[in-house]
Parts: C-alpha cells; structure tokens; sequence
C-alpha cells in the first residue's frame, strides 16, 4: 500500500521525517558538546493507515476537480466555435446573391429609326471633257497651266503648222490643174459637139454616111465624159485643200467649254502622234463647284434607293463635315467585280467652297427612309433563337421547328417567369418597320413586356455549381 503511494504523498512524508529534534532524555550529548548537532538516531516512522489515506483521497479529489474544470473549458471553446460556424453560414445564406440570370433582357425604347445606306464612291467634276490633238506634230507652245480658268475658244497649245501649210500649197495647185483640165475638157466637148451637127446635116442631105455620124457622136459623149470627169477631179481636190487647211487649224487646239485645266499631259517640243487614236492633251473641268459622286450600290440595297433622295458625303480630307447631295440617277447598268454586284448611283454634290476635289474617295451615307419619334426594339432581339433544353442525361432535346414569317414579320421572345436562375420566355409575332441596322421600329403594342436579346453566358455553369458557403 505504502508503494503505491502517489509521488507526491512520499515526497510530503519524507519532508515532514526529514528534521528530527535532539531528544531531551539524552543528557550525555548534551553535556559533551557545546552545540547542538543533527542526531543521527534513526526517526520514527508514521502510520501508513492513520494519515497517508486522507492525504491520497483530497489529492485524487484535486486531480478529479482539476480534470473536470479541463473538459469543462474544452466544452466551452467547442461550443463557441459551433456558434460561430453556425453564425457564419447564417450570414452567408442571408446576404448570399441571387442565382445569375439566364437571359440578357433590353428595352422597347422610344426615338427616331432612319434607314442609312452606306457606299463609298469617287468624286467627279458635274462635266469634264478631256481635250486631244487630231493631227500629229510636235508642239510649239503651251499657253495653259494646271489650274487656268479658261474660256470655250481660248488656244490652249500649238502645234508646228509648216508640213501643213505645204500640204495646202501642193492642194491649191492640184485644183488649179484640175480646173485648166475642165477648160480643156469643155474646148474638145465644143469641138465633138460642132462635128456631130456637121455630121447630122450631111446624113441629112444625102452626102455623109452613117457610120461618120456614129463616130461624130462617140466623140462627143467621150467629151462631154471628159468634161464631167475634169469637174468631179476639180471637185475631189477642192475636198482635200479643204481637208489640208482644216489639218491646219487643228493644229491650234482649243478649249471647248469654259472651266478650269486639271490636268496637262504635254510639254512644249513633245511630239504628238494621232495616228490611231487622238491623245489626250489637257482635262478640264467645266465647273467645281458643282461636284457628283459616283456610288457603288450593293445588289441587296439598290432596291431601296431612288432619285431625289437625300444623301450625306463625307471625305478624309474634312472629317466630320458632311456635304449634302442629292441622288439624281440610279443606272441599270451592272459592274461586276469580284462576284460582286454593284449599280452606279449619282449623287450630286454642292461645293460652293471648292472643298471637294476631282479624284477623292467619298463615303456616302443615302436616307432611304426614316421614323420620327415611334417604339423600336434592338435588333439583337429578332436574331435571337433559345438554346434547345437538355434531357436528364446532358443531351439537347430538338424543339419543334417554328414558322417562317412573311415580310415585315418578327419574332421576338418575352419574359413570362422572372424567378431569378428559373426564367421562362416564349416567343411573340410582331409587326415591325424600317431599321437603322441597331435598332427596328416597332408596330405591334407588346405592353411592358421584357424582351430577350441573348443569353447569358455562365447561366448553365451556374446552375451546375453548389451554393458557396465563404
């Protein structure tokens, strides 16, 4: 029993038989020595059962105690962090967001809708007419610049008139030829026509012979021929010497209109040769202030476009500042390039301030229609076709296919169930006008209604994930 005493009990009774006091019954060492010392005699040992037991139970009782208050701040530290665990997922629940929505919605707003047909084209003058030589020669004089104002009959340039004049000489003096061979003509036609009679008044009489009437009468009508012919060579050469003096005035080239030189192709010396075809010496444009822009209209807009339209152009060299035309001819005449189909369209430009110059590219913006202050949808909202349902095991369950609409038909789809994450739409048939390529008019009264333009992009992957707790 006394070895299993706990450490603490032993430790207690060793300090309290450690000291032992000199007993008084021992007077022999009291009177030997003159100082008290640590006797030696062995100290009586204490009752293991009269006090050892109490000692261990108040201990045990201690620890008991002790290990209780432990469990107790255990328990205590574990039912705060509960509480708070539990507060935590509390709050999340309640300040946890909405699921995301599954459609992106927009708006019937109220404005203006103006159909725009946009095309780019290249400016030119109202008239422009491009001069060229028809005689070759080397030319003497240039008297116009890029950028002369000229008037219709101003010599422009010159061209070496000295083979020309010669030409004229040598054509004067083949008329003249001709002309002394018609004298000549006429004289023997005078001289047949004296023997025919002669010829005629024999056979009359008796005395001449039919055979010299025959040649007296040959002999005439080959002068009277000759005489023809003398004539028609006279009239041949006149021709020419006319041919040759008008050679000889081409050889002055003048400005047919009035107008500004835009462009010169030639230099004083340079020979011209026109031999095929009359080259092109200067262009001049009649007047530019006046300018048109030829448009090439696509084959799927040209059906809206028409004369006397309002257009806007607007070129690089001045952005931001439209000039107002006028469309004033759609030709019928097709330019294909590419596989694509394109119609001249001329609109006709003002240019008072001589902004606009021959050659720029232009963009032209053409009103083809419009709408003043009328309900319009976003277009996104006709484009827009529901993703088809998914069955329990991931695979798309195919919808019924829907009807094709007529022309000025549309399909939008509305929002009948807004529970967010849970949204139910269907589609509605509406009326609908012109478009500006952003926004259509709409006709039909869809009330307060929200319209669906698309979807959103994470609304599956949404509703897959669980709710996050922090």
């Amino acid at each position: 029993m006394g070895d299993s005493s706990p450490p603490v009990v032993q430790e207690r009774a060793a300090r309290g038989h450690s000291t032992m006091v000199p007993s008084p019954r021992d007077p022999a060492k009291l009177e030997g020595t003159n100082s008290i010392e640590p006797s030696t005699t062995a100290p009586t040992p204490r009752s293991k059962t009269s006090k050892g037991a109490p000692d261990r139970i108040r201990l045990e009782r201690e620890l008991a105690a002790a290990g209780k208050k432990r469990w107790a701040s255990r328990l205590a530290i574990v039912g705060v962090l509960c509480a708070l665990i539990a507060g935590g997922v509390t709050w999340r629940i309640k300040t946890r967001p909405p699921p995301p929505p599954r459609y992106v919605t927009g708006e019937i707003s109220t404005g203006d809708v103006v159909e725009i047909i946009q095309s780019t084209g290249q400016i030119k003058p109202l008239t422009e007419v491009q001069v060229g030589a028809q005689v070759s020669g080397r030319i003497t004089k240039v008297l116009v610049d890029f950028n002369s104002v000229v008037k219709a009959g101003d010599v422009l340039a010159e061209i070496d008139p000295t083979l020309f004049g010669a030409q004229i000489d040598s054509n004067q003096a083949q008329v003249v030829a001709a002309k002394a061979s018609v004298v000549r003509a006429e004289a023997s036609l005078t001289t047949a026509k004296q023997r025919l009679d002669r010829a005629k008044r024999l056979v009359a009489e008796g005395v001449g012979t039919q055979a010299d009437l025959d040649t007296a009468q040959g002999a005439y009508d080959v002068a009277l021929a000759d005489v023809a012919a003398s004539k028609a060579q006279v009239s041949q050469l006149a021709a020419v010497l006319r041919s040759s003096r008008t050679n000889l005035d081409f050889t002055k080239i003048y400005s047919p209109i009035n107008g500004i030189v835009i462009d010169r192709a030639i230099d004083p010396g340079q020979t011209v040769a026109a031999s095929f075809q009359a080259p092109v010496l200067f262009v001049i444009a009649q007047d530019l202030r006046k300018m048109r822009v030829f448009a090439d209209i696509d084959e799927a807009d040209v059906g809206h476009v028409a004369e006397g339209m309002i257009s806007d152009v607007t070129v690089d060299a001045f952005p931001g500042e439209p000039f107002k035309g006028t469309v004033s001819q759609v030709r019928f005449s097709p330019l294909t390039q590419s596989g694509v189909v394109t119609y001249a369209a001329i609109i006709e430009v003002e240019n008072p301030d001589v902004k606009l110059r021959p050659g720029m590219t232009a963009t032209v913006s053409i009103r083809s229609a419009e709408a003043l202050g009328v309900k319009r949808l976003p277009n996104a909202a006709l484009r827009f076709k529901p993703s088809p349902e998914k069955d329990k095991d991931g695979k798309e369950i195919k919808p019924p296919p829907l009807e094709t609409l007529p022309p000025r038909k549309g399909r939008v789809w509305v929002l009948t169930d807004t529970t967010p994450g849970a949204e139910k739409i269907e589609p509605r048939v509406v009326d609908v006008g012109i478009t500006d390529g952003t926004q259509t008019v709409l006709l039909s009264d869809l009330g307060s209604a929200t319209i669906v333009i698309d979807e959103a992009d994470d609304a599956s992957a949404g509703n897959r994930r669980g709710p996050r707790i922090f």
